[in-house]
């Protein structure tokens, strides 16, 4: 698969077809999500209530649910909204921020992930790997652990287990359906000096998957890539965080095939 040609077609369709994102999401983050959404073209929307969050799921493209600030109450809205989906084969994208940091998180997506169908598990080693092995300890929402082979194939083994795409954010990406691998090189560290980007990657993950459903292991892969290709540009603009936030969403907004096909590193 040619994935420069493929990632330049999944932004066309999200650009031309605007699918709604609907994202249970954390109070940190909801506004840059929005903005970043609306900036690759797709439409967000921010849903929380149980009284509707089922309605709102079901005409959705995707359903992205980040626990970054937990409450009993929206955990009971995200498997409302999860089950919304899955009967309409709706993609549902998990962000476990925190996963491992306490056993309140650990089990709040474990519980997820045992009532509802997820299509997508998008976090750092530390999160993800904090689903398989019970003493994995993460330091705030930050990764601890390298992308070896030997998280790889945990990896491999989540995603084997759930039925689902399990994509690690690191140094290089990776992402995998349990059988196929694919490593994403784009990116700069200071991405990781702004609140909220990682949160921001499993939304615009969740734009991809809207518009292909049909293979989510490319729309993810894709999304990372061009999420990544984005931080370059925009630290060709600015070295500093504030600005650079401002550059990266302008990034998001402009770059098209030219530049996917000048930066793209899939392999």
């Amino acid at each position: 698969m040619d994935m420069k040609t493929t990632t330049a077609e999944f932004l066309d369709k999200i650009r031309t077809s605007a699918p709604l994102v609907h994202n249970i999401t954390n109070f940190v983050v909801m506004n840059p999500t929005a903005n970043m959404l609306l900036a690759i073209g797709a439409s967000p929307v921010m849903a929380h209530s149980r009284r509707e969050v089922a309605d709102m799921a079901a005409m959705a493209g995707a359903l992205v649910l980040n626990i970054g600030t937990l409450a009993e109450k929206w955990i009971e809205a995200m498997v409302l909204a999860a089950r919304a989906a899955n009967q309409r084969g709706i993609p549902v994208i998990l962000d476990p921020v925190g996963a491992g940091a306490t056993g309140y998180r650990t089990r709040t997506v474990r519980h997820i992930l045992n009532e509802a169908n997820i299509s997508v598990i998008r976090g750092n080693a530390s999160e993800v790997l904090a689903l398989a092995v019970d003493d994995v300890k993460t330091k705030g929402v930050d990764s601890s652990l390298s992308l070896s082979d030997e998280i790889a194939e945990a990896a491999g083994a989540i995603a084997r287990q759930h039925g689902c795409i399990v994509a690690i954010s690191g140094e290089k990406d990776l992402v995998t359906d349990g059988g196929r691998v694919v490593r994403v090189a784009n990116g700069v560290p200071l991405m990781t000096r702004v609140t909220g980007l990682g949160c921001g990657l499993s939304a615009v993950a969740g734009a991809f998957c809207a518009v292909a459903r049909d293979d989510l292991l490319a729309a993810t892969a894709a999304a990372f890539g061009f999420y990544g290709l984005c931080g370059e540009l925009a630290m060709a603009v600015s070295e500093r965080p504030g600005s650079f936030y401002v550059a990266f969403l302008d990034s998001l907004y402009s770059a098209g095939r030219a530049e996917i096909h000048q930066h793209l590193m899939i392999t």
